[in-house]
């Protein structure tokens, strides 16, 4: 979607989140610029299972059960320290992160945060060239 001048005006006027952006760049700049707002769209598990019910003919139920349980089996697998590596999409890892000091700022203390580990997302190469390509 492309606003005009007049419609990126009408916006700022209108928007508490666009006055305060204009507040940091100004208006000029932000008017010279043709700027494009794209509409950020996130994927929700339900759809995930209607497209594959869509695409492959099978029963919701039947695709909701083998996600959940898909993702139940990750997260077992993280919990008991192993890796699950699926070629030409990406392997869900665990990271370690090392101690470390952090700051309390309303006691003005300083806390350490132990040592701990965290999943992780490392998506395959083949996968980050492809959104790279379709993703503008």
């Amino acid at each position: 979607m492309y606003l005009s001048t007049k419609g990126i005006k009408k916006i700022i006027t209108e928007s508490y989140f666009f006055r305060t952006f204009a507040t940091c760049f100004t208006l000029k700049k932000v008017l010279k610029e043709n700027i494009t707002f794209k509409k950020i769209s996130n994927m929700t598990k339900a759809e995930i299972v209607a497209q594959i019910a869509q695409k492959t003919g099978i029963e919701k139920v039947a695709i909701q059960a083998t996600v959940e349980e898909f993702m139940n089996v990750v997260k077992e697998s993280l919990s008991e320290g192993e890796n699950v590596y699926l070629r030409g999409f990406g392997s869900f890892i665990i990271k370690k992160r090392a101690e470390k000091t952090g700051r309390n700022i309303s006691k003005n203390t300083t806390i350490i945060i132990p040592a701990h580990n965290i999943p992780s997302f490392k998506p395959a190469k083949t996968f980050v060239n492809d959104v790279k390509k379709s993703v503008k």
